[in-house]
């Protein structure tokens, strides 16, 4: 039934139902799930919701649910609203859109599939000032190369590298996870930033890798 429901959704006339077929097929190309929720298609990995096709009057649009975790180095994410927190939109207003923003599409999905599996959440942020963990602010006073790194690092970067440390629960694993992405970190690489050289959509991982 849910099968049917979905190809309705897809299938019904609409302003955007060209585009919104061809961010269907390029999504599904990732290997997540897809469902319906909301009277809309999401799609999901482990039973965790990571983003929603679907459109508005004026545009098509791909919802990325923890969009805010995202490095988005092609500037082009937007929030959906003034207050939102962790969703962030690409845009699209027409075919052509979604295809030449195809290669940028499927980085930042396997960029919010990394981030998914590596069990990073966004974390409801009350003031722009990070309250890093002690064991980084340790770790600055001993080396102010790395803290001068990890400053030039873009501040969502920053941010994904924080709650990755914070969302360990004991000191020494806190520590451990700062010390295992120093190198990482020292090299100018955000958390989801590929590291193997052989990503085709740079500096984000693609998952090439997965094929080595």
């Amino acid at each position: 039934m849910k099968n049917e429901e979905l190809n309705a959704f897809f299938e019904k006339p609409g302003k955007w139902q060209v585009e919104l077929n061809e961010l269907r097929k390029i999504v599904l190309e990732t290997g997540i799930i897809e469902e319906l929720k909301w009277k809309q298609p999401c799609y999901t990995l482990d039973g965790t919701n990571l983003l929603i096709v679907s459109s508005f009057k004026d545009f098509a649009f791909v919802s990325f649910l923890n969009g805010s975790l995202l490095a988005d180095t092609e500037n082009i994410l937007v929030k959906p609203g003034e207050n939102s927190q962790f969703s962030r939109l690409m845009r699209f207003y027409s075919v052509d859109d979604v295809r030449k923003l195809k290669s940028t599409l499927l980085a930042y999905i396997y960029e919010s599939i990394e981030a998914h599996k590596a069990g990073i959440k966004p974390i409801v942020v009350k003031e722009k000032v990070l309250e890093f963990p002690e064991e980084l602010l340790e770790k600055f006073s001993v080396d102010s190369k790395f803290k001068t790194a990890f400053e030039a690092l873009t501040p969502g970067r920053q941010r994904a590298y924080n709650i990755y440390f914070t969302g360990a629960k004991s000191s020494k694993a806190r520590a451990s996870r700062i010390e295992s992405y120093t190198e990482r970190i020292m090299n100018g690489k955000g958390f989801n930033d590929c590291i193997c050289g052989f990503s085709k959509r740079m500096p984000n991982c693609d998952g090439s890798h997965k094929y080595l």
